[in-house]
């Protein structure tokens, strides 16, 4: 009786959560407690350059799904100019809602609905010369930690180089779901980095990406690796799936 109550109670919620109006009012909250961790921890930030250089022309900034809360003001203050590709769904229509408040755009889909269509509005962007481009390669679904070939084709196609981006804190709180989702409680030591550009040649043939797409992987996992053993012996796990949630 008691889990069928529940059921149903959970089951309200995400109803709720599909109206417009409702995304709103839990974005604008969610947008100033993330202003509010952010003032009140201490930001250890490396490779900001690179951000100031690439935040308002064509570039692809990459992180991983779990690793996008105290990234939102960083880029709010670096007056960055960009698009995030965010899932059509209503998490990632919320999310992108939040995103919005911070100063980015929105492409909605992903590799699994529409990725014709965002490959093509992602070069459109890029090719503008006015925008980067801001996406999960291991999002929406996963599996986590694991580079998808979305960015890749991106870069080759526009001459934009990959930039990966990372964060960790010293209170940290990992939910249990899929992407090990890092929240920053409020009092924080935030570190993170922006790594060096990337570049792809437009002559790639795509036989070579399994070799390109492996390297960038690797570069991303021991950043996220390297920021978080400055706090915490949590480890970065790959190959988790929502499915694993349920």
């Amino acid at each position: 009786m008691k889990k069928s109550i529940k059921k149903k109670i959970r089951k309200f919620f995400r109803i709720l959560y599909g109206w417009g109006v409702i995304q709103w009012i839990l974005a604008i909250i969610y947008y100033v407690l993330i202003w509010f961790v952010y003032f009140t921890s201490k930001k250890e930030i490396s490779g900001l350059n690179t951000l100031y250089k690439y935040g308002r022309k064509p570039a692809i900034f990459v992180f991983w799904h779990g690793r996008t809360m105290m990234l939102s003001p960083v880029i709010a203050l670096a007056r960055v100019r960009g698009y995030a590709i965010a899932d059509s769904k209503k998490d990632g229509r919320a999310i992108a809602k939040m995103e919005k408040l911070f100063g980015l755009r929105t492409i909605y889909g992903s590799s699994a609905n529409g990725g014709f269509n965002v490959l093509k509005k992602g070069i459109s962007v890029l090719n503008s010369g006015k925008f980067c481009l801001a996406l999960s390669p291991d999002g929406p679904r996963g599996p986590s930690m694991r580079f998808h070939d979305g960015a890749l084709y991106f870069a080759k196609m526009t001459g934009a180089p990959i930039i990966p981006v990372c964060y960790s804190c010293s209170r940290p709180w990992f939910l249990n779901r899929w992407d090990r989702y890092l929240l920053t409680k409020p009092f924080s030591i935030i570190a993170g980095d922006v790594g060096e550009p990337i570049f792809i040649d437009r002559k790639t043939k795509t036989e070579d990406f399994e070799k390109i797409r492996k390297k960038l992987e690797n570069i991303m996992i021991k950043q996220a690796y390297n920021l978080d053993k400055k706090f915490t012996t949590f480890k970065p796990e790959q190959d988790l799936v929502p499915d694993d949630f349920k």
